[in-house]
């Protein structure tokens, strides 16, 4: 039985972990699935935006302990090659071109925080905990370090990282690391609130605007930033879409992507 389900209604295509008797913990299985499943959504033309969702109480749970069993005899080399697996999982979800939304229906724990991190936006449900407990057995949060760090700042790592104490959604939305926070009975309609801002970009900006994003994120501002920042707006106001949405913008119309 797969370990995700995906869906494409639309331009929206739903991506959802379905391993509720484990509290969608991943396992190898998991994370192959889901790195494939952002490559081949982010390669579709007619896919707009992403939501990446769970089923059951969870919406994941980090490592699954029979996958987390197995690890504890592996040699050096076979945890590298495992942690490398999960990077790339980690990176095909932060690098995918089209834009990522997380609809976190429950708790979130260890490597369940990197996947919301490396959605681009994250809607929690207000009963949601979170917590990063790496430390409390003897582990770091290494791979997903780099996506955690970035959504939620190096000074709430500091606490959350160390120790490893569990953390509400409202204290997710306080510290940056979730961008809204509702009921459950809202968290669909909010979700497809925002989904509808998505669509309505043109198709190519959101894909550059997502890599500008990364090229930007915590990078010094220095000469050759400025001028990555300054060729990067000159060469999407000659392109076709650019012009396009200026022209529909000045002759209060749609622009072709929406019509």
């Amino acid at each position: 039985m797969p370990h995700i389900e995906t869906t494409v209604t639309g331009s929206v295509a739903r991506v959802t972990l379905q391993r509720p008797e484990v509290r969608n913990a991943f396992n190898s299985a998991a994370i192959s699935e889901l790195t494939q499943a952002f490559a081949e959504l982010g390669a579709r033309s007619d896919v707009r935006c992403i939501v990446l969702a769970a089923q059951g109480s969870a919406f994941c749970a980090g490592a699954d302990l029979h996958w987390m069993r197995s690890m504890a005899e592996y040699t050096h080399a076979q945890n590298q090659a495992d942690a490398a697996q999960l990077a790339e999982m980690l990176r095909a979800i932060y690098t995918c071109p089209k834009p990522t939304v997380a609809a976190i229906q429950g708790d979130v724990y260890a490597g369940g925080i990197g996947l919301v991190a490396a959605c681009d936006i994250a809607v929690s449900v207000d009963s949601a905990q979170y917590c990063l407990s790496e430390v409390k057995l003897g582990l770091i949060p290494a791979t997903i370090s780099p996506y955690v760090v970035r959504a939620m700042g190096a000074r709430a790592a500091h606490r959350y990282f160390l120790t490893a104490e569990r953390f509400s959604a409202q204290e997710a939305l306080r510290i940056g690391f979730v961008h809204e926070v509702v009921g459950a009975a809202q968290l669909e309609s909010k979700v497809g609130e925002l989904v509808q801002h998505l669509q309505s970009a043109g198709p190519q900006a959101m894909r550059i605007c997502k890599q500008l994003l990364h090229d930007v994120a915590e990078r010094e501002i220095e000469p050759h930033l400025v001028a990555r920042t300054v060729q990067g707006i000159a060469d999407i106001r000659v392109s076709a879409e650019g012009r396009e949405g200026l022209q529909s913008f000045l002759q209060k119309r749609k622009p072709s992507w929406l019509a």
